[in-house]
């Protein structure tokens, strides 16, 4: 039986350990932490639970398709409840929108603000379901080795079709003139962390998932995935091994022989490595002769998502309202987009993410109290670095203060009885997340498919690589796919 070393416990990691072991294959996971999960990580603390990372569950399919090939019960493992609305949305001075993805509610959302932009709506909602399908087929399910897998006939002209070159906010505009619909159309480009403005028009697929597809939630909170593809690896007969970091992937004429661990090596016929692609080739190939073209200047020179600060509030009542997820544009959504993109200044007026998850789950928070997660979206490490004690309690005041003024929770500074959070240097020292970039390296056109880190390593055999920084990018469900492709093409080296 062959031996499969698999570094890091995130879900790319544990999505890839979870089908190697049911291929057959003797897995054995190391994990720097004491827990699996990554940055779908838990905080448990003072009666409450919170999901440090990612929260929305989209496309369900993909997170049960891992169990199911394992050969068990999905909802034996990530039980899953429909969320409904999916979300609402709150502007400056215009009415809030309600997002539903049943047909009749969205419909008379949509015609609430004019037949037009009805019309236009399910006009857009039509055009990028035919390129998600082209993309789905072409490039999400589909990896890339050698040029040959991206210059040719079939994979040029899929690409043609799909229409990239337009950012998402410009395509969406062509299609609706209610700012608030192209806002709610535009904005989910920053859950893989780039800008509306810049990202590819593809991206505006985030959202026609959404309303085609649902939106979840586990019980448990998403962690709950974390620890059940772990639960799932060992009663397969894998193996994890926790506070274990690995300290290098040892790679000998050209070919992976295993890693080093407390500086003794531990053979293995392939390495499969979650941790981000970036960190990877700085701090665990060493010799930059081995990397190929992943040299330090060029790993520094790669453009990086942007980070968040989150805050995890756990309040002594529970406020009204029903919404699991909620979303606070900012006066000027594009000076805002701006500071986080292009000037690297942390917004001070920040758009922000409420998530009540004690709403879908009344034991991740004591009785008549809730917790309440707080994301706001800020620059990466190399645009915006100062985050001493000092700034991270005056950002801290300043989002409190746009809360309290923003929404119902407008005497929330009261309440606060449990608090703790993250910024961009805790997912760098946490999870290694190279310049603390939440969603790894930024999917433009020049780091996407073809020129995205490849899932098969070039310049070494039998390595092989998955997670938010490899193709086909970040994302929940694309992060389990990327897995997916590093497994497959493990297979085609064993035919």
């Amino acid at each position: 039986m062959k031996k499969i070393i698999v570094v890091g416990a995130g879900v790319a990691g544990l999505s890839a350990a979870v089908r190697l072991q049911k291929l057959g294959y003797q897995v054995e996971l190391f994990e720097k932490d004491s827990q699996p999960g990554g940055k779908m990580n838990q905080i448990k603390k003072d009666g409450f639970t919170f999901d440090v990372g990612p929260t929305i569950v989209m496309m369900p399919d993909i997170y049960q398709e891992v169990f199911t090939f394992a050969g068990v019960n999905p909802d034996d493992y990530i039980p899953m409840e429909k969320v409904e609305p999916m979300l609402k949305l709150y502007f400056s001075q215009e009415e809030p929108l309600t997002l539903s993805n049943d047909l009749v509610e969205l419909t008379k959302t949509l015609e609430s603000i004019s037949e037009e932009d009805a019309q236009g709506y399910f006009a857009f909602l039509a055009d990028i379901y035919k390129r998600y399908i082209i993309a789905k087929d072409a490039f999400i399910n589909k990896s890339f080795r050698s040029v040959w897998d991206f210059y040719n006939p079939k994979s040029l002209w899929s690409g043609l079709k799909l229409r990239t070159f337009n950012d998402a906010y410009s395509s969406i505009s062509k299609f609706v003139k209610d700012e608030r619909l192209r806002k709610s159309l535009a904005f989910q480009t920053l859950y893989i962390g780039v800008s509306p403005y810049q990202g590819p028009s593809l991206y505006t697929i985030i959202p026609m998932i959404e309303l085609f597809y649902g939106v979840y939630f586990i019980k448990g909170g998403m962690f709950t995935l974390a620890t059940s593809l772990a639960k799932l690896l060992t009663e397969l007969g894998g193996t994890i091994h926790y506070n274990t970091p690995i300290e290098e992937i040892v790679i000998e004429d050209k070919k992976t022989t295993g890693v080093k661990v407390n500086g003794e090596k531990i053979s293995a016929d392939a390495v499969v490595c979650g941790a981000d692609f970036p960190y990877a080739m700085e701090k665990l190939i060493p010799d930059e002769k081995k990397r190929g073209k992943y040299t330090d200047k060029k790993i520094q020179q790669m453009e990086y998502s942007c980070s968040c600060f989150l805050l995890y509030l756990g309040l002594d009542k529970e406020y009204a309202g029903k919404n699991l997820h909620s979303i606070y544009f900012a006066d000027d959504f594009k000076q805002n987009v701006d500071d986080l993109f292009e000037l690297g200044h942390l917004p001070e007026d920040p758009s922000f993410y409420l998530y009540r998850p004690s709403k879908m789950d009344k034991s991740l928070a004591p009785e008549n109290q809730e917790g309440l997660y707080v994301l706001v979206p800020v620059p990466e490490l190399s645009k915006y670095d100062d985050w001493s004690d000092e700034a991270v309690a005056k950002y801290r005041d300043k989002v409190i203060a746009k809360i309290k003024n923003k929404t119902d929770f407008t005497d929330i500074d009261q309440h606060i009885i449990s608090e703790s959070y993250y910024t961009p240097d805790d997912f760098k020292e946490n999870f290694n997340a190279y310049n603390g970039a939440t969603f790894g390296l930024k999917p433009t056109l020049k780091q996407s498919n073809y020129y995205r880190p490849h899932n098969k390593f070039a310049y070494a055999e039998n390595l092989y690589f998955c997670g938010s920084s490899t193709h086909p990018g970040a994302g929940v469900p694309i992060v389990m796919q990327s897995a997916k492709l590093a497994v497959e093409e493990l297979l085609k080296d064993e035919e």
